[in-house]
């Protein structure tokens, strides 16, 4: 069983907590962090980051930090055009993504902290941001009540943008124009379906291959967070009445007594309301966040309470669930804060995030290199798409230091440039396989129609 690790923050200035899921054993305790809902992000596991909203009445008060996994303290600060609320990374590490209070989304370069695009997405503030699984959707929620998906496809090929009558895929507003409070993908690239909840009570599950409401499912409370079983026959719901309710996905419309149809039961009632939901990899374990200041991890098959974590007095508004990976330092936790080890050390973090975009002469360099450019966005499965500029400085940089790091760094983009081979290779074989098929039916049907019309002769 791989390691996992808890992450938790809050929107008072109570830090962000970090525990073993498995052990319980206490992690580094990171500083000064009041972050957003949805507001924190494990960038690819090589360290932290947070936006923050000190003042909600004023304007320009938002910032975005870094913590990397052996200090405390903040390491690096960034200061957007306007606060930053849902903030989320790729898996790679080489994007962020943020949502602004105006409707606007913000999409970064990590490694150079270049900001690429920025685009008005909603007509009040962005609330959700999250990645499909194979990285080639953002969909956003916002205030409005509206979900938005956008092909990143479409976003860095200003040619296509120019011709399109809008940016976004999918525009879904059947939530009553009330508040999105949560969004969660399932597995399955463009195919896969959207699960959201919003304040009007409602969870609705979408599909990403036609753009449908596949089904609504009414709860006796408002739904704050979801997860996702990893099986995709149920999802979990945390409501503002402290109860996580199962809901089925693909069980048929059964009516519960208790609650109503699709809900098949509960897995724990408290007397906080719910605010954020996270599962393990294998889904045996939901990790919940209440305004409590509690944080539970749940049994999903005997329905238990198996841990407990206190991170503050106040509420926790995030929980994050990921992978212990190599820069984290298993042997440092609350207690050895005070001795520093000479083994803490990693590498140095990116620089902060532009607060405004390049001119227009600059913009004009940034690549966006798409796959297949005449083939349909809805049958692509990965986006490669690179800052040209970002490129030539790391061969330079290369070429001049020669270093371990430097060296680090070639063998990480070396490992990213074959994972999307493999992804290329698998996509077209995928293509060739379904085209296959298409013209093996095509001939099968004409054959059967001549003979049918032989023997009607």
């Amino acid at each position: 069983m791989d390691a996992e690790v808890v992450i938790a923050s809050s929107p008072t200035d109570a830090g962000i907590s970090c525990w073993d899921l498995h052990t319980g054993a206490e992690h580094i305790r990171f500083k000064s962090c009041s972050s957003t809902a949805h507001g924190l992000a494990s960038v690819a596991g090589r360290f932290l980051a947070s936006s923050q909203l000190r003042d909600p009445k004023s304007s320009s008060s938002g910032s975005i930090l870094y913590w990397s996994w052996n200090k405390p303290q903040v390491e690096v600060r960034s200061f957007p055009a306007e606060p930053i609320t849902p903030l989320v990374s790729n898996s790679q590490g080489t994007y962020i993504a943020g949502g602004g209070v105006s409707g606007d989304v913000y999409f970064w370069e990590v490694a150079t902290g270049k900001l690429l695009k920025k685009w008005h997405a909603h007509l009040r503030a962005v609330t959700c941001l999250v990645f499909n699984d194979d990285q080639s959707l953002l969909i956003s929620g916002a205030e409005d009540g509206s979900i938005r998906v956008w092909s990143l496809f479409l976003i860095f090929d200003d040619a296509r943008r120019e011709d399109a009558r809008h940016l976004f895929e999918y525009n879904f507003q059947e939530h009553s124009s009330r508040r999105v409070t949560d969004i969660k993908t399932g597995y399955g690239g463009c195919n896969a379906i959207i699960v959201s909840a919003s304040e009007d009570r409602t969870c609705k599950v979408w599909s990403l291959s036609s753009g449908k409401l596949l089904r609504t499912i009414v709860f006796p409370s408002v739904i704050d967070a979801i997860s996702l079983d990893p099986g995709e026959h149920v999802f979990y719901a945390g409501g503002r009445d402290g109860k996580i309710y199962i809901a089925g996905l693909s069980a048929p419309a059964t009516s519960n007594g208790d609650y109503g149809k699709h809900i098949i039961g509960t897995l724990s009632e408290q007397s906080k309301p719910i605010t954020c939901l996270a599962s393990s990899a294998d889904g045996f374990l939901l990790v919940s966040g209440s305004e409590d200041g509690m944080i539970r991890v749940l049994d999903t098959r005997t329905r238990n309470i198996t841990r407990i974590f206190r991170h503050t007095k106040g509420p926790v508004n995030n929980v994050v669930v990921i992978k212990q990976t190599q820069y984290m330092n298993p042997r440092t936790s609350a207690n050895s804060l005070a001795s520093p080890s000479p083994r803490r050390h990693g590498l140095p973090l990116p620089p902060p995030l532009e607060k405004f975009g390049s001119s227009p002469d600059e913009n004009a360099y940034v690549k966006a290199f798409i796959n297949a450019g005449t083939t349909p966005s809805h049958i692509l499965n990965s986006p490669s798409y690179v800052s040209v500029r970002t490129m030539e400085d790391q061969i330079k940089e290369l070429q001049q230091q020669g270093s371990s790091a430097a060296a680090e760094v070639n063998v990480e983009r070396l490992k990213s440039e074959q994972l999307r081979s493999v992804q290329m290779i698998q996509q077209w074989k995928n293509m060739y396989g379904n085209l296959h098929q298409f013209c093996v039916s095509e001939i099968l049907d004409v054959s059967h129609t001549e003979i049918a019309n032989e023997q009607n002769l």
